[in-house]
């Protein structure tokens, strides 16, 4: 099984001339992206691969309460031979920064204030309905050491946000996406992976 460690080895993979990566705009540097399906879902994987590493990003939304809720998720594969750090990039939509929302388990034991500012993975389809992963997930904190993955291993970690827009939802008798653009990153080492996920291509993970 793909396992990520918690090493602080320092990491020596770099990307040479550059140090960020837009997936659909590869660069002379060797980036190259490509987009498959979901085998079980159906729904679209973004991924860029450079020098040994792929990172790939899947994005969903919800209605959770009287919130939309964003979700991404990632997956970074360490082909190297070196220990590498992936560290929280960030997410706008359309312009507007949206910092992460902490994510629980339950919010069983915490006061109405503690409650309102977190989300647990019940009441979120895009993780119960398993379409993202909930094996790791990007704190309102960030941790300057980040997540540690391994050679010829992987980390799956999600980004989890509040539409920070008003009225942000377009319906159609083809069903409900967000407006606008997202642009999700994320870091690894100093390298910024970044997916730009037009709202049409966000996947409905519930009501």
């Amino acid at each position: 099984m793909l396992f990520a460690s918690a090493q602080d080895d320092v990491p020596t993979y770099r990307a040479e001339a550059t140090n960020a990566f837009v997936w659909g705009e590869d660069t002379r540097a060797g980036a190259v992206s490509t987009s498959v399906e979901d085998p079980v879902t159906g729904n679209a994987i973004h991924r860029v691969k450079h020098g040994g590493v792929e990172v790939s990003s899947r994005a969903g939304f919800e209605r959770v309460g009287a919130s939309e809720v964003l979700s991404f998720t990632t997956t970074v594969v360490n082909t190297t031979r070196s220990e590498i750090r992936v560290r929280q990039g960030g997410v706008t939509v359309d312009g507007h920064a949206a910092l992460p929302v902490a994510v629980v388990a339950t919010k069983k034991g915490l006061n109405k204030k503690q409650r309102e500012r977190v989300l647990d993975v019940a009441s979120m389809q895009c993780f119960a309905n398993r379409f993202l992963e909930n094996d790791e997930f990007f704190s309102p904190v960030k941790s300057p050491e980040g997540f540690a993955v391994s050679p010829n291993h992987a980390l799956t970690v999600s980004y989890v946000t509040r539409d920070p827009r008003n009225s942000s939802v377009l319906c159609s008798a083809e069903g409900c996406h967000p407006k606008g653009t997202m642009r999700f990153s994320v870091v690894v080492n100093a390298t910024v992976f970044v997916f730009l996920w037009p709202g049409r291509a966000v996947v409905s993970c519930g009501s």
